[in-house]
């Protein structure tokens, strides 16, 4: 009973970025950033067994991460590279070519990894390694880091 309790707060808690609220580019990406950060954690402890694996919250996460995937470049235009205390790198607008290249595969590795629709915690860590392989890329490259 305490599990199928737990699946459902968990699968409840599990918000689209989609429907981030648009109080300004800055702002919406990092909403976008922090629900990615909460499905990480989320996802990582189904996977640790800190949480017990549920089925529907994993593919949930994953499609969190799709739509998340496909939002967050529309967020970045050039009146944005400074204020609102961003994290983004100039590397952003100053190498177009190099940062299309990175969102594009999060897009499709996103898309990919959602469409696996895991079902056990083993697939969904292949699912969920191939959405997390890319966060690296970004932070290093496109992502300045705060004290």
């Amino acid at each position: 009973m305490m599990r199928a309790v737990l699946a459902a707060v968990l699968a409840t808690a599990v918000i689209l970025p989609a429907t981030v609220a648009t109080a300004g580019p800055i702002e919406d990406r990092k909403a976008i950033m922090k629900g990615n950060g909460r499905d990480t954690k989320m996802g990582g402890d189904m996977l640790k067994g800190v949480t017990p694996f549920d089925a529907a919250t994993a593919n949930k996460i994953l499609a969190n991460y799709a739509a998340a995937a496909k939002a967050f470049p529309a967020h970045f235009p050039a009146t944005s590279k400074t204020g609102g205390e961003t994290e983004a790198s100039s590397a952003i607008w100053s190498m177009p070519a190099d940062w299309k290249i990175a969102t594009e595969k999060f897009q499709k590795d996103t898309v990919a990894a959602a469409a696996l629709k895991p079902t056990d915690a083993a697939s969904f860590g292949k699912a969920f390694g191939m959405v997390t392989a890319n966060c690296k890329s970004c932070h290093e490259g496109f992502r300045i880091k705060k004290s």
